[in-house]
């Protein structure tokens, strides 16, 4: 299929899914939920090894970070792509303000693997935060634990 991410060369290959990933964070950072899981295979799965979760489907990811608690920005620091058109890495910075009054706001980096299809969707995403950490309670209904 012409625009698809098996249809193009290497070079444009790795464009494509920079171009995916530049999509997914813009979204996010706008809220743009809509947008966001535009970005998303309907069986995406999503990992978070330092809280052992994981949430498998599209609805159920959309709902994840549309839920999630405080606020947050997101600065793209870097993105790699492989010339086969399949996976993806980003490097971020984040803003986080806390949910109560007077809380300082952190300031943490991270790191993401995108895993794609042949249509450049992500089909799954895992990210690394600095340290291991509790998962905030009120997300149970949208993850397993492993």
């Amino acid at each position: 299929m012409p625009g698809t991410v098996s249809s193009t060369t290497p070079r444009t290959a790795t464009a494509v899914l920079r171009g995916a990933v530049e999509a997914y964070w813009s979204a996010a950072e706008a809220r743009d939920w809509s947008a966001f899981g535009a970005t998303l295979a309907e069986g995406v799965v999503y990992d978070l090894p330092q809280t052992r979760e994981r949430i498998l489907g599209k609805e159920r990811y959309l709902r994840f970070n549309q839920e999630y608690p405080g606020d947050w920005h997101v600065r793209v620091e870097r993105i790699v792509a492989d010339a086969e058109g399949r996976q993806a890495a980003a490097r971020t910075g984040f803003t986080v303000t806390g949910d109560r009054p007077g809380e300082q706001p952190q300031e943490m980096d991270a790191i993401h693997f995108f895993t794609f299809d042949e249509e450049g969707l992500i089909t799954g995403v895992t990210d690394f935060w600095p340290e291991s950490y509790e998962p905030p309670a009120g997300r149970e209904h949208l993850v397993e634990r492993y």
